[in-house]
């Protein structure tokens, strides 16, 4: 018997600067494409959050568009923790501002 196959990793990069007025859909994609998201993040020093309900409704959204409002609080909500676990971390280890 053989065991079923897993659905392919998929990850989507946002960005979101002072002044945007949503975060903004900048990479996605599944498998091989996913992975090297994944990998240039953890290269950049960036956060990378593991959420597979989030990463689907996000998969839904444009190339360079703008989030939806339906995810805004999602997405906020995220930004916020992300934000906080920022500032308790060592300088040496907080993300690029």
């Amino acid at each position: 018997m053989r065991q079923p196959e897993h659905p392919p990793a998929s990850a989507v990069a946002l960005r979101y600067a002072e002044g945007d007025a949503a975060p903004v859909v900048v990479a996605k994609g599944r498998g091989a494409i996913a992975e090297e998201i994944v990998r240039r993040a953890q290269d950049a020093g960036i956060f990378v959050h593991d959420s597979r309900e989030l990463v689907a409704l996000l998969m839904q959204v444009d190339l360079d568009a703008r989030i939806p409002p339906a995810l805004y609080i999602a997405v906020a909500e995220l930004l916020a923790w992300l934000a906080h676990v920022d500032r308790q971390a060592p300088p040496a280890l907080r993300g690029p501002v």
